[in-house]
């Protein structure tokens, strides 16, 4: 039952408490298979997301965690509640490694997840955005698994980016993140100032492939981000948004906001093809 999704009725705290039990005892006890560890990794991470948006604070989600953790040191390997529990987690990934999409919906958009083999590079995990006239595909693209941080963007005007940076909340100089849970914000107004950011820029440009265009567009440009930025947008609040900067020799740069969401989750769900 942990390492599926979600479970009906389930409160998320409660999904997220069970789940992170279960995966301690598994690094403590080595219950599962690679790809039953990350399936629960996976629904650890979606139900932290959920209990974050139904308005359980960080800090006691970090609590629980912790509290997870040190009930774990005391179970028995060996008892037959832990074989039992066990016994649950296979027969529910029996099913969930067979599901090859998700989508993964936020508050004001989604990200789409593909663990789905073929030869041509394509979108493992994406969110869309217009800015302005112009389009953005942002998430991991690859032939493989998750592969690489990357942007594509088509601008209305066929101009040029000679760069793109990817400018989020530095978790190292704020306590949390910039966000009013108590009104619907835009995207752009749940990003901190620049004193609190950290930023990472484009180690790589390149024409578009054909799969990886947003719809509708016949070119565009790919920005390929280092592998640290995945990891640090995924330690981000669910609630928050990172900005995307393309930039242009002469003219301010052209900014496009994406949702945080459950990026993690979904990203802990490719993870479980490649086990």
């Amino acid at each position: 039952m942990a390492a599926l999704p979600g479970v009906a009725g389930a409160q998320p705290t409660d999904l997220f408490f069970e789940r992170m039990v279960m995966s301690a005892v598994d690094d403590r006890c080595n219950l599962f298979t690679p790809g039953v560890s990350a399936a629960l990794a996976a629904g650890a991470a979606q139900a932290r997301g959920a209990a974050l948006r139904a308005g359980s604070d960080a800090k006691s989600l970090k609590a629980m965690e912790q509290e997870a953790r040190g009930r774990a040191m005391y179970i028995d390997c060996r008892s037959p509640q832990v074989s039992s529990a066990a016994a649950r987690v296979q027969n529910a990934f029996a099913g969930y490694q067979r599901v090859q999409r998700m989508v993964y919906r936020g508050d004001l958009t989604e990200w789409r997840a593909d663990r789905g083999v073929g030869r041509t590079a394509r979108w493992r995990l994406s969110q869309s955005a217009d800015f302005g006239s112009n389009r953005m595909i942002f998430g991991l693209a690859g032939r493989e698994g998750a592969s690489a941080l990357v942007a594509v963007a088509s601008f209305s005007d066929k101009q040029t980016p000679y760069s793109a940076r990817l400018v989020m909340r530095d978790g190292s100089r704020t306590m949390g993140p910039y966000i009013d849970p108590r009104t619907r914000q835009p995207l752009s107004r749940k990003i901190p100032p620049a004193s609190a950011t950290r930023s990472y820029m484009a180690e790589a440009r390149s024409g578009a492939e054909d799969e990886l265009l947003p719809k509708g567009y016949a070119s565009g440009w790919a920005f390929r981000f280092p592998a640290q930025a995945a990891q640090a947008l995924s330690e981000l609040d669910p609630r928050e948004a990172v900005a995307v900067e393309f930039m242009f020799p002469g003219e301010r740069a052209r900014v496009a906001y994406v949702e945080v969401g459950d990026f993690a989750a979904g990203r802990a769900f490719l993870q479980v093809a490649s086990q």
